[in-house]
């Protein structure tokens, strides 16, 4: 598959079904279609971001998502569709708060928890962007993955498109010297977006790509830290939670600057800033997740 049809099913992913009429709990259902790709469990950027559409549907234009906070409950499987509830937890002049819940034939998968604020003047400041390669000038992540596995890879046929600026973990594991607590990718989804039917919509479903891309990069940072690549650990998300500051174009380049401050007792926790291509600071993310090292595997520390 071509990424540009990748994005075009993805973005058909995101376009909910309604599902049955409002429940006594006053709940609103949703009815979203499992990857096409049949990869088990269910990749969690599609949860997240299918979540957070779902919420959005159910708020009024002017209300921009600004934090987004997801549990992974349950491995998803990709056999069977997902109904998402909305509840309407806070409706004011200024701010709207959704929690939804994710159930998979009748079990409980994942839950989200979305806040929308109306745009108001107030103190401004961000940090600034730390000193990266253009990402036009860095190999695709094929190309580095030719280049870790001495076999020429072909495209993977995702909707985002990845540039890594220093080692991926596969690279670490072979030369401890490049081990860093510290992961840079530029990131964008590949493919021509429509046009919202407003500006809020739009803005909507730039955020719910960006809750999507931003999930794949995180991990990579824990087993970077450690000298440990994925043939010889495995992982999942824990806990997922996403900060929108600015608007922003998913389909235009977005620098995630990734650190991992700590891992213990199984679990390791990753936050990022990302960053235009021109330095705004438009989004701050945090993940906790689950990280298994295979048997005799010994990690750097």
């Amino acid at each position: 598959m071509d990424q540009e049809r990748a994005l075009r099913d993805l973005l058909g992913l995101l376009d909910l079904d309604p599902g049955p009429a409002a429940d006594q709990g006053g709940g609103e259902h949703f009815l979203g279609r499992p990857p096409l790709e049949p990869s088990s469990p269910v990749y969690g950027g599609h949860l997240a971001a299918q979540a957070l559409a779902a919420a959005g549907r159910t708020v009024p234009d002017g209300l921009p998502a600004h934090s987004v906070h997801c549990f992974f409950l349950r491995p998803a499987l990709p056999t069977a569709p997902f109904d998402y509830r909305v509840e309407r937890v806070r409706d004011s002049g200024s701010f709207a708060t959704r929690l939804v819940r994710a159930t998979q034939r009748g079990r409980e998968v994942f839950t989200l928890t979305a806040s929308f604020h109306r745009l108001e003047p107030g103190l401004g400041h961000q940090d600034p962007m730390p000193p990266v390669p253009d990402p036009q000038d860095l190999p695709t992540y094929e190309e580095r993955l030719t280049e870790a596995f001495g076999e020429v890879m072909q495209p993977l046929g995702k909707p985002y498109d990845l540039r890594f600026v220093g080692p991926l973990s596969f690279d670490v594991e072979k030369d401890p010297s490049l081990v860093s607590r510290r992961t840079q990718v530029w990131v964008r989804a590949t493919g021509e977006l429509p046009p919202g039917a407003t500006a809020d919509r739009e803005r909507h479903l730039h955020a719910c790509l960006l809750v999507y891309v931003c999930d794949v990069t995180m991990l990579e940072t824990v087993l970077v830290q450690h000298g440990v690549s994925w043939f010889h650990a495995s992982g999942r998300s824990v806990d997922y939670t996403v900060w929108i500051h600015h608007p922003f174009r998913a389909d235009d380049w977005l620098l995630c600057a990734l650190e991992t401050p700590v891992a213990s007792a199984g679990r390791g926790l990753v936050l990022g800033r990302v960053f235009t291509r021109d330095g705004l600071l438009v989004a701050t993310l945090a993940q906790e997740g689950l990280i298994r090292v295979s048997s005799g595997h010994g990690t750097l520390g």
